[in-house]
This record gives structure tokens, sequence and C-alpha cells, in this order.
């Protein structure tokens, strides 16, 4: 089941988030760069800025009825990247370590792809981190075509993300 999150679920959504950029991410970094990027990414105020944000769109995915990931959607000024307007960006998508290799991802990426139907979209963009492989394929198999690249700072460590784009 996936659905949308309320201001209600900001406590919810902050763990989930804390939880699964940690278990994603904490291996390949320096533990203080790491600790100190979850220290100041998921705190109350902006999680809560982030729901309340009209051009954001966060959504739960729950496997046997236990919140299992979840998906970040942001159209307009609220795109990280300076996208066309008629644009959507998938900022997150996360899946706790339990419950990966069920789907849930490629559930969460086409629950995306409808919502930007829905809005007009004419393209679907996301950045992933060069060394994540894995998600790099997945987007591959989605039709995802690499188109540029940004520099991404984890404490001192200089990071690279791939953007890559969509046409729908």
């Amino acid at each position: 089941m996936i659905r949308a999150c309320t201001i209600n679920d900001k406590s919810a959504l902050q763990a989930i988030a804390y939880q699964t950029f940690d278990e994603t991410f904490r291996a390949q970094n320096k533990k203080e760069n790491i600790d100190n990027y979850l220290k100041t990414a998921f705190t109350d105020e902006k999680i809560e800025r982030e729901l309340l944000n009209p051009e954001s769109f966060f959504y739960f995915i729950y496997f046997d009825q236990q919140l299992a990931g979840y998906l970040k959607l942001n159209i307009k000024g609220s795109q990280t990247e300076a996208y066309n307007d008629d644009d959507m960006e998938i900022e997150r998508i996360y899946i706790l370590k339990q419950y990966q290799k069920h789907g849930l991802g490629k559930q969460l990426y086409q629950h995306a792809l409808t919502k930007a139907v829905s809005l007009s979209c004419k393209r679907i963009w996301l950045g992933v981190w060069g060394k994540n492989i894995n998600a790099i394929e997945f987007y591959k198999k989605m039709g995802f075509e690499k188109v540029d690249q940004h520099a991404f700072y984890m404490g001192d460590e200089k990071q690279i993300d791939y953007i890559m784009i969509k046409n729908l």
C-alpha cells in the first residue's frame, strides 16, 4: 500500500528518512561526516517545512502493514536543480534494508510516474550518487538516461551525483 504523508506523519517520516539514509550511505562515508549530515538533514523543523511545502509530495509504502519506505517528489521551485516548471524531480526513493528486493522501489517509481502524468509533466528527473550502482542500473531499466552530473559534499568528502532524466 502507498499513501500520501500528512503533517501528522512528521515523526514517522523523520525516523524512516534518518534510518534509510544511514543504512544506505554509512558504510561508504566517514563516520563523522555521516553523523554530522544526519544531525542536520532530518530535523523536526526541516521535515515539517518539507511536508508543508505545496510543491513537494511525500508518500509512505507499506509491506505486510509495516512502514517499509518512502518517496519524495518535487515540482516547480522546490526542485533541487533549476529545471523546467513542467518537470518533476524524484528527490528520494528509500526502502528500509529489511524490505528491499520485494519490488517496493519499483512501486514507488510507478507512483511517481503516475503523479507526474497527472500533473502534465513533460520529464521526470533525479540525482543519484555515482557509486550507487544498483540504483543507477534500476533507473536505466526504467528508461532514464544520464545527462549531467554535479558535486555533492558529505562533510569534507566530494562526491558526484549523476543527473538522470526520462521524457514522458
